[in-house]
């Protein structure tokens, strides 16, 4: 990694991973084959219904102008522009009655839309 990699404690009031995201994201790249020294990367980009939508998936390594969160074995990769809009952010999991899936608590979110993936700052 690069020297000029901002590295963020994992639980901070910054971006939050719920241990059950945690545990669902390990369970995931086992069961996909994802090698274990692989990042999750989360993002934000436009699109949606509001105008963002969160991005989720799996990144070898991490940019030398990302933030590195890493918190039990697991590193999480932020792009400085993701991470603007999602400062104070919690990742969590459901698997609740109204379906399974990564929900993102953001108090960045003026507007959100009825399919909970995609918001408006």
């Amino acid at each position: 990694m690069s020297e000029e990699t901002k590295f963020i404690p994992g639980v901070t009031e910054d971006i939050n991973i719920t241990e059950k995201a945690v545990v669902e994201i390990k369970r995931i790249m086992k069961e996909n084959n994802i090698p274990e020294n692989y990042g999750l990367r989360i993002g934000v980009k436009g699109g949606g219904c509001s105008g963002f939508t969160y991005t989720l998936g799996f990144d070898g390594e991490s940019k030398p102008t990302d933030s590195v969160i890493e918190l039990e074995g697991l590193q999480v990769f932020v792009d400085m522009k993701s991470f603007l809009y999602l400062t104070g952010t919690e990742v969590d999991y459901t698997d609740g009655l109204s379906g399974k899936g990564f929900v993102f608590n953001n108090p960045n979110a003026k507007r959100t839309c009825g399919c909970g993936s995609s918001f408006g700052a």
